[in-house]
């Protein structure tokens, strides 16, 4: 016979972990790379008990950047990115800049990772290169591209204020892409190719920091990123706000119910014990 008692104690505990998260929800509903936190439960024969949490892994809207070194990766995949310990992490927040040395990094300073290209926009590995056809086949294929990446540098010359020594100005493509302008846009030269990751399961994927993920054995192995890059916007919170005031409503009415539970529960220990007395 299940015990009503530690059924409604469990299950107000679970409800209150399902409020907390909620809250967090609608909290961050406008903070730019903020993924939506899901509660999931599972019963035992005393009561609720909530799992851990899944991340909807779904496209939040575009909003404009601070800067035209901004990006964001419309449809799916990851921006790929090293920490200062040389640790491969993946992030939607396409929040970079170019620091006083020209490195592109994101906030907290883990730096973009990247590809050299040649002339024709190619991916070298080392001096062999890989035609932009057989990249785009493999990402639309869900394939990985064994090839290492690269910290993306633009460094700009103090002698004559330009890019890498020689151009004006960059510019970063849909794909991905950044060249380097000059003769007043008359010269553009393909330099590096940002690098973007998906994955077979992202919702696999391990927070272990806000907004960066690591990839986990349930998410599986990364494999090319197929999205299209946009410069100077980032994407906003994918936290659904309607959706989140419904599961408060849901949430709210639960605890209510088990409140009651809890103090009838209580009115009727109180009753027997007076009885035994």
């Amino acid at each position: 016979m299940n015990d009503s008692f530690i059924t409604a104690l469990n299950t107000q505990k679970s409800t209150a972990n399902w409020i907390d998260v909620i809250a967090d929800n609608m909290t961050n509903v406008y903070t730019p790379g903020f993924r939506e936190k899901q509660v999931t439960f599972k019963t035992f024969l005393n009561g609720a008990i909530s799992n851990d949490y899944d991340k909807r892994t779904d496209q939040g809207k575009s909003t404009p950047g601070t800067s035209e070194s901004n990006l964001f990766l419309e449809g799916k995949g990851f921006f790929m990115m090293k920490t200062p310990e040389g640790k491969t992490v993946y992030t939607r927040l396409g929040e970079f800049t170019f620091d006083k040395e020209g490195v592109y990094r994101a906030k907290n300073g883990n730096t973009v990772q990247g590809y050299i290209l040649n002339d024709k926009g190619e991916i070298m590995q080392g001096t062999r290169s890989i035609s932009a056809d057989l990249y785009q086949e493999t990402a639309l294929k869900g394939g990985a591209l064994n090839v290492p990446t690269t910290d993306i540098k633009m460094w700009i010359d103090p002698n004559n204020g330009k890019y890498l020594g020689k151009y004006d100005e960059y510019e970063i493509k849909g794909d991905g892409t950044i060249y380097g302008k000059c003769d007043g846009g008359k010269v553009s030269v393909p330099l590096y190719r940002v690098t973007t990751r998906n994955f077979h399961n992202p919702a696999g994927l391990l927070e272990y920091k806000d907004g960066q993920f690591i990839e986990t054995e349930s998410s599986g192995k990364p494999l090319l990123g197929c999205g299209e890059i946009r410069a100077g916007l980032l994407e906003l919170s994918n936290t659904d706000f309607k959706a989140n005031i419904s599961y408060y409503q849901m949430a709210k009415m639960q605890m209510e119910v088990t409140n009651k539970l809890i103090s009838s529960n209580k009115s009727l220990i109180d009753e027997a014990l007076r009885l035994l007395g």
